[in-house]
């Protein structure tokens, strides 16, 4: 069927903002869930409980972060309030924070620890701050809470450094006088971009969108220009998490698998936005850490999956990663995301060197001629998306040593990167011819890899 006609040269038209730019370069970045709810053995806690609970005998900041690390993370986004209420920092607008506990005797700074150690191993800096608040009585009560979420935030973007991302749910139950709040978005995205102006907000924010679903899977194709209405935070916040149950962990929907493609993106023409996605999941199946799951960590051979899958798909992969109740991650996590960093290492090592050349048509044929034949298991493709998401279908072919030429993979969104993988072939030439495009492509790096021995 023959697609809509949309002008090619307006969706090209549409670009990313320098911000957007810097986070989707990041590619791979750590989630920290870390809090009372670690200590209590729980998801989402009620708010409330003893502030005493709070008391991590070893909590090594350098430790996570070095985790993280090890896995080829660029980042990492703190839990500094989940919706217990209950502050990483010394807030000076509520009691229940770190300060009323006996970790430090009540001088510590979670916060201030991790935004030092990501800094000591060069990794950016990000903060989550739940906008649901189980512990806060004017929760549901209108401009006084927004008051109340907005002192926070500037707590949290005043006194830690640089913030490349503000991490936003869309959380939301009823606070203790029964009633649920309202949040004032459009206020809260104002005092992120006074404060930290060259931060994202992501999910329930302008900047960076959520894939859809915590199981870390992917679209077949994700673009980044899509209708302006996907920017609505409580539509995003309407399909977030509910309930404290282990089912949503695990959730795909089938729903919105074509969210820019021409024929999606009809009837919208005049009202698009530059809004990338980010993948989410945990290498557990919980987002805090619980000692029964300490034999489920992921294998780092679905990791690598997912990774491939995301950052290979015009996505990034924001990997959860919960310290223990002693402030530590285990063992077993860590060990898995040495093997990561490992994994992911290889795959870049294992880049051919070719010959290129390029065809001069309106839509160009990329060909890569190896030295000598090799077999090869992926091909890598990105697109400068400064200028824009201008691919629309490119199909990789390749020629072995008889001179038969073989289809190895397609795909229509490209983007930022795009990883084609398939089973080992050798091959002496490959080509990367593409189909349709909205306008003249502009493609920033092309690479060949090599099958792993």
């Amino acid at each position: 069927m023959t697609a809509p006609a949309v002008s090619g040269r307006e969706l090209a038209a549409v670009r990313p903002s320098a911000r957007q730019l810097a986070w989707q370069a990041m590619e791979f970045y750590g989630f920290i869930h870390f809090g009372m709810n670690t200590m209590t053995d729980r998801e989402w806690g009620e708010g409330h409980d003893d502030p005493a609970r709070f008391d991590p005998s070893a909590l090594d900041a350098d430790q996570w972060v070095t985790a993280l690390k090890s896995a080829g993370m660029t980042g990492v986004i703190l839990t500094c309030k989940h919706h217990d209420g209950f502050c990483l920092w010394p807030s000076d607008v509520t009691a229940y924070s770190v300060a009323a506990s006996p970790w430090k005797d009540g001088r510590g700074d979670v916060v201030a620890e991790v935004a030092d150690a990501a800094r000591r191993h060069g990794l950016r800096f990000g903060i989550y701050l739940s906008p649901w608040d189980r512990t806060e009585a004017s929760y549901g009560s209108g401009t006084a809470y927004d008051d109340f979420y907005v002192a926070q935030l500037t707590e949290l973007l005043t006194r830690y450094g640089p913030v490349f991302s503000v991490w936003l749910d869309g959380a939301n139950g009823e606070g203790p006088n029964g009633k649920v709040q309202v949040y004032d978005w459009e206020r809260y995205f104002a005092v992120v971009r006074e404060l930290q102006p060259d931060a994202v907000i992501s999910v329930c924010g302008p900047d960076v969108r959520w894939c859809g679903n915590e199981a870390g899977e992917t679209r077949p194709d994700e673009w980044s220009v899509v209708p302006r209405a996907l920017l609505d935070a409580e539509r995003t916040a309407e399909r977030s998490q509910k309930a404290d149950d282990g089912t949503f962990a695990r959730l795909v929907r089938s729903d919105d698998r074509d969210l820019g493609s021409r024929a999606a993106l009809a009837g919208h023409e005049d009202d698009l936005v530059w809004y990338p996605a980010e993948v989410n999941t945990s290498i557990r199946p919980g987002w805090f850490h619980h000692p029964a799951e300490d034999a489920e960590v992921r294998t780092v051979e679905e990791l690598f999956a997912i990774h491939l899958r995301a950052v290979g798909g015009n996505s990034c992969f924001l990997l959860n990663v919960p310290p223990a109740r002693d402030g530590r991650v285990h063992d077993a996590d860590v060990a898995v995301l040495e093997q990561l960093g490992r994994r992911i290492a290889d795959f870049k090592d294992r880049r051919i060197e070719t010959t290129m050349t390029v065809s001069t048509d309106e839509l160009p044929v990329l060909t890569l001629e190896l030295e000598r034949p090799k077999a090869v298991e992926a091909v890598v493709l990105g697109e400068d998306i400064a200028q824009g998401q201008r691919i629309e279908h490119i199909v990789v072919r390749g020629r072995d040593a008889d001179g038969r030429w073989t289809t190895l993979g397609e795909a229509h969104a490209v983007g930022h990167q795009r990883i084609l993988t398939f089973p080992p072939v050798e091959v002496d030439t490959v080509t990367v011819e593409v189909r349709e495009a909205r306008d003249t492509p502009v493609v920033a790096r092309v690479a060949v890899i090599g099958a792993a021995s």
